[in-house]
């Protein structure tokens, strides 16, 4: 099953950092807007599933940072003889920081904005055995303290159908 949620992680990160991925969403997004949003580096957006106190020490983060990871799996086995047929459910957890609370949570609602496009241009057959519906949550967590000094993060969780032999 980890080829599933390894595949699946694969399949995300490269919808996000691709030329139409979340930096065009970006512009598309803070279009017309006074103040854009800084693009996101490919160094930015990551495979992993890590708390901002333990990233924070454990390295140095960039803000906005991006983090896709599977939560969990399910094997419903849907369709018989097959090795998994059910859902990944996937996250990408968006982070932003600044050195004060205004407008804190306005640009991280452009960035998780963005993200959300990409999955909405993304709909449909991911290839692979995997298939994207379109449907998507979002969850936005309080401001701490952390970063340049506060810190708020959302969740975007969503499930993808994968089918494998």
């Amino acid at each position: 099953m980890t080829g599933v949620a390894k595949s699946t992680i694969a399949k995300a990160l490269e919808m996000l950092t691709a030329p139409a991925g979340l930096n065009a969403q970006l512009a598309a997004v803070t279009e017309g807007a006074q103040e854009a949003l800084a693009e996101v580096s490919a160094r930015q957006v990551m495979a992993q599933n890590v708390a901002v106190d333990v990233a924070e020490r454990s390295s140095e983060v960039l803000y906005p940072a991006v983090q896709v990871y599977c939560e969990r799996l399910v094997n419903s086995q849907r369709e018989k003889f097959r090795a998994f047929s059910g859902k990944a459910h996937m996250a990408v957890e968006v982070r932003f920081s600044q050195d004060r609370l205004e407008g804190i949570e306005d640009r991280l609602r452009g960035y998780v904005d963005a993200v959300t496009l990409v999955l909405e241009r993304n709909q449909g057959d991911w290839g692979a055995g995997m298939f994207y519906g379109g449907g998507y949550e979002v969850a936005f967590g309080p401001v701490k303290r952390g970063g340049r000094n506060f810190v708020q993060s959302a969740k975007v969780t969503f499930a993808v159908e994968v089918s494998r032999s």
